[in-house]
């Protein structure tokens, strides 16, 4: 049996069991959670030199972001759900470069506004 794939199975079903009991506070805490995940790992796989690995990490995370996005109420956020957006965007465009010049300095940028965003967010909860 292939070890790899039995983990990778349980962490799977793991990470969805946790998605289905989760708060929706929870949720955004996992979204963030998750894409300064990717970004440490993209960062390894520049240090190492893995092109294939740092798209599939940073493409992940500029997705997670994206879900961040989406999950913004505009009509009762108002301007804090319009500069949320736009921060989101920011991160995007970052991460984007990032990958494109496998610049880990970006990376770092990055992963530092989601880290805040994440503290700020774990504060109201």
């Amino acid at each position: 049996m292939n070890t790899q794939f039995a983990v990778d199975s349980y962490a799977k079903v793991h990470r969805q069991s946790n998605v289905e009991v989760a708060s929706p506070h929870k949720l955004i805490d996992m979204l963030y959670e998750g894409a300064l995940e990717r970004i440490v790992q993209a960062k390894g796989a520049i240090q190492y030199n893995n092109i294939e690995l740092r798209g599939k990490k940073i493409n992940s995370a500029i997705a997670i972001v994206g879900g961040l996005r989406t999950s913004l109420d505009r009509d009762q956020g108002g301007d804090i759900a319009a500069n949320l957006d736009g921060l989101y965007v920011y991160i995007q465009n970052i991460l984007a470069k990032a990958h494109r010049n496998a610049d880990a300095e970006l990376l770092d940028e990055a992963a530092k506004l989601v880290g805040n965003m994440r503290d700020s967010w774990k504060q109201i909860g």
